[in-house]
């Protein structure tokens, strides 16, 4: 199945630990109507640990800035 791409002009709204982190909170914004990515420089794959020393960035839409970091906040504070 092809997927296109995202036309994303990136706003970084969260670097977190990991890629399964970053999909969640891909997923989340989705879910809520927002357009995300998840971004990490891990060598295309190939080294998973790079993203770990770097993080891997969540990015919106600049539009969608202050929703998304609300909405993150909300889930953040939801969860402790």
């Amino acid at each position: 199945m092809l997927v296109a791409m995202e036309n994303i002009e990136g706003v970084t709204v969260a670097v977190v630990g990991s890629q399964i982190e970053a999909d969640l909170a891909v997923g989340l914004l989705r879910s809520n109507g927002l357009r995300a990515v998840a971004i990490a420089d891990d060598a295309g794959g190939l080294d998973p640990a790079l993203a770990v020393t770097d993080g891997v960035q969540v990015q919106v839409n600049p539009e969608d800035e202050a929703a998304a970091r609300q909405l993150l906040a909300d889930t953040e504070k939801d969860a402790s």
